[in-house]
C-alpha cells in the first residue's frame, strides 16, 4: 500500500514538473506610452499665483541667536611680534609707513646705511599682526595703509626732512603716511612738516614775539610823556633866548677910550 502511494505521488510530481517546463514565458518588457509634457501656460500662471508664501518672522533668527564664532588662540610667535609692535609705537616719535616694491639688494643696503646714519631703522611685520594691533589701539586710521608689502621707518627722533631726502634716491619705496609725535599725517602732511623750522628756531621766534609786544606797549605808554618833556624843554630854551636878547638891548653904549677922546694937541 505504501509503495503504491509513493508511486502515485512521484507520478504527480513529474507531471507538474513537465507542465511547468512546457509553460511559455511572457515578455517582461512593456512599451512606454507616457512622455513628459510641459504644463500649459495658463496653468503655470495659476500655480505661480496660488503658491504658498510663508510669513516672515518679526525678528530675524540671526538676531535672536547670534552665531557662535570660534575663538582662535594666537600662537606664541604672533604674540611676540605684537609685543614688539606695541613697544615700537610707545618708544618712537616718528613711524613712517612705506610701500615696498622690492628694490634691488644693493639699493636697499645703501638706503639702510644712510637711514642708520640718522638713527632711522627699517622694520617689517606681517600685515595680519599690524592690523590686529592697530584695530585695538588709538592708531586705527593707519589701517588702510597696510595693503600689500609694507615696511616701517622708525626713529626715536623727528627727522622727516632727512628721511624724505633719502627716499628720493629709491623710487621703489613710496611713502604712504606717518605717525609723528602721536599725530597721524598723510604724505602731503609729512612734506609740510619737513618744511617747518627746528624747535630751537621756533622757540627763539616765539620769545622774540613775546618780548616785542611789551616793548611796543611800553613805548606807546611813554610816548606822551616824552613828547611833553620835549615841548617843555623847547619852551624853556625859547624863554632863555628871549631873556638874553632883552638884556643885550638894555645895556648902555660903551665910553670912548682916552686916546680917541683927547682932541688937544
Amino acid at each position: 500500500m505504501a509503495v503504491a502511494l509513493a508511486v502515485v505521488l512521484c507520478s504527480r510530481g513529474l507531471c507538474r514538473a513537465g507542465a511547468a517546463r512546457s509553460q511559455p514565458v511572457r515578455a517582461s518588457s512593456k512599451a512606454v506610452t507616457r512622455h513628459w509634457k510641459a504644463m500649459h501656460f495658463e496653468r503655470q500662471k495659476l500655480m505661480a499665483v496660488t503658491e504658498y508664501i510663508a510669513p516672515r518672522p518679526l525678528v530675524p533668527p540671526h538676531c535672536i541667536t547670534p552665531p557662535i564664532v570660534p575663538v582662535q588662540e594666537e600662537n606664541g610667535y604672533a604674540k611676540l611680534l605684537r609685543r614688539q609692535v606695541g613697544e615700537i609705537f610707545r618708544s618712537s616719535k616718528m613711524i613712517a609707513v612705506c610701500q615696498f616694491n622690492s628694490p634691488s639688494n644693493d639699493e636697499m643696503q645703501l638706503v639702510n646705511y644712510h637711514l642708520m646714519k640718522h638713527n632711522i631703522w627699517v622694520k617689517k611685520f606681517p600685515n595680519e599682526i599690524m592690523r590686529a594691533f592697530l584695530s585695538e589701539s588709538k592708531y586705527k586710521n593707519l589701517l588702510p595703509l597696510f595693503v600689500g608689502k609694507n615696511i616701517l621707518l622708525v626713529s626715536p627722533e623727528t627727522k622727516a626732512k632727512e628721511m624724505l631726502r633719502i627716499l628720493k634716491r629709491v623710487p621703489e619705496v613710496v611713502l604712504l603716511g606717518a605717525c609723528i609725535e602721536n599725530t597721524i599725517l598723510s604724505r602731503q602732511g609729512v612734506l609740510n612738516y619737513s618744511k617747518l623750522p627746528s624747535l630751537e628756531l621756533a622757540q627763539g621766534q616765539v620769545v622774540g614775539t613775546l618780548v616785542l609786544v611789551p616793548s611796543q606797549t611800553c613805548t606807546v605808554l611813554q610816548s606822551n610823556s616824552v613828547y611833553l618833556t620835549a615841548l617843555l624843554s623847547q619852551y624853556i630854551k625859547q624863554q632863555n633866548d628871549r631873556s638874553g636878547d632883552t638884556e643885550k638891548k638894555g645895556e648902555c653904549p660903551a665910553e670912548p677910550s682916552p686916546a680917541k677922546s683927547s682932541g688937544s694937541p
